[in-house]
């Protein structure tokens, strides 16, 4: 009699856990995810990313992971934005989230929205960092 009235619970969960999953799928079906997320790790003093495809218009989270041990930084924008920032005037960035500081060993997100297509660059302004090759691309495309 126990063992009968186990199993039916068990089957009873199963269902349960069952209709919760199809739930879910529909749930999943109504469209794309509102964000799109991107990690970037950061190894060596370099970009895991050269080149990441987004949609204009949608929230992009990037995932940034510092695994070296000493600081960088990941600025994003266009020439203008990293002319300014290859004087180094600024030694720390946490307050705009298309530059952010990472401490060694650091991860941080960062979400921003791209309101037209094109390409992006990203780069590590601390010294020596660019000229070593610690940039990416990007590419933002649709409306």
């Amino acid at each position: 009699m126990m063992r009968s009235l186990r199993f039916a619970g068990f089957a009873l969960v199963a269902a349960i856990l069952g209709a919760a999953a199809v739930v879910v799928a529909f749930a999943r079906d109504d469209g794309p995810s509102p964000t799109t997320r991107a990690t970037i790790a950061i190894h060596y003093s370099k970009f895991s990313q050269g080149g990441i495809t987004v949609p204009a218009g949608v929230p992009v989270t990037f995932t940034l992971a510092n695994q070296d041990p000493i600081g960088h930084e990941w600025i994003i924008g266009d020439e203008a934005v990293h002319a300014r920032h290859r004087t180094g005037t600024e030694p720390y960035h946490d307050e705009i989230p298309t530059e952010i500081s990472l401490r060694a060993y650091e991860t941080k997100t960062t979400t921003i929205v791209f309101d037209k297509a094109g390409d992006y660059v990203y780069i590590c302004h601390l010294p020596g960092h660019e000229e070593y090759g610690m940039k990416g691309v990007v590419h933002v495309v649709g409306d």
